[in-house]
């Protein structure tokens, strides 16, 4: 990860970089001045400074009142508006348009590992995420294990997988790379070695990477799922050639005593795309 935020390699990374710099330039307009203004002020002012004169009895320019107000005031609002706008572009729950079709990926957080389910390949791996270039895909995530954060800096920022729940994110790269996964909620031992690789790869790369893994030794069943839900730290990639179809919403409803899971939206718990 050699540049992180700053360095995008996706649609949403990209918006989500121009959001800070655009941010941090507009309050720089109000911060630089205000710095040069009291370095000025603490300069004539000094001890050392017989020329200043002390005015106790002066009272405050309206129009420079004025001017302190409405120059910050407005600027505020602008941020207001220009992060309203981006909040709602960047839902994660907002699908990318794109002419290839959409890559579903179902996440279970694990102490401390993640497992990667792909429903429609029938496979999945531990701690290696691999996706096809210029291809939008939909993350679908719970957890069987204290709080996580999904988070791969280069292609869009973290949201929340929980137990029980079930959040949602939209992710793409714009071309071939490889990039450092991890989790930013700190959740217990192991929480150090909780991170993985996500690699964007052509078209013909990831369906080539796909039967290579269906022809995996392993299988993940309901039973192998239960070992591999054991806590353990810095575990290496692992893959399995199927995959019980009905794992994922097993462990959605593991802890829900109503067995319907809770879909956080954007505007709770699960977190944005900010």
């Amino acid at each position: 990860m050699p540049g992180g935020v700053f360095d995008p390699q996706g649609p949403i990374a990209l918006q989500e970089r121009n959001l800070i710099l655009g941010a941090v330039a507009l309050m720089l307009l109000v911060a630089i001045p205000m710095l040069i203004t009291l370095y000025m002020f603490a300069w004539k002012y000094r001890a050392g400074n017989k020329k200043a004169k002390y005015q106790p009895e002066r009272t405050g320019s309206f129009k420079k009142q004025i001017i302190w107000w409405i120059v910050p005031g407005t600027v505020i609002a602008i941020i207001a508006v220009f992060n309203w706008q981006s909040t709602h572009a960047l839902d994660p729950y907002k699908p990318i348009v794109s002419q290839n079709p959409t890559l579903d990926v179902e996440v279970i957080a694990l102490p401390w590992k993640w497992l990667f389910i792909y429903p429609k390949q029938g496979i999945a791996t531990v701690n290696y995420l691999e996706f096809p270039e210029q291809t939008p895909v939909h993350f679908d995530l719970t957890a069987d294990a204290p709080m996580s954060s999904f988070w791969i800096p280069e292609l869009g920022s973290q949201i929340y997988a929980m137990a029980a729940m079930q959040t949602q994110i939209y992710l793409e790269a714009s071309s071939t790379g490889e990039y450092a996964g991890k989790d930013t909620e700190i959740n217990g031992a192991g929480y150090a070695g909780m991170t993985f690789t996500a690699k964007s790869v052509s078209q013909s790369d990831f369906d080539a990477w796909v039967n290579s893994v269906r022809t995996a030794t392993s299988s993940l069943t309901m039973d192998s799922y239960n070992q591999l839900a054991e806590p353990s730290e810095y575990n290496p990639p692992a893959f399995y050639s199927s995959v019980d179809g009905t794992l994922y919403s097993t462990v959605l409803n593991k802890y829900n005593a109503t067995t319907t899971p809770i879909d956080v939206g954007s505007d709770g718990m699960g977190g944005m795309q900010m």
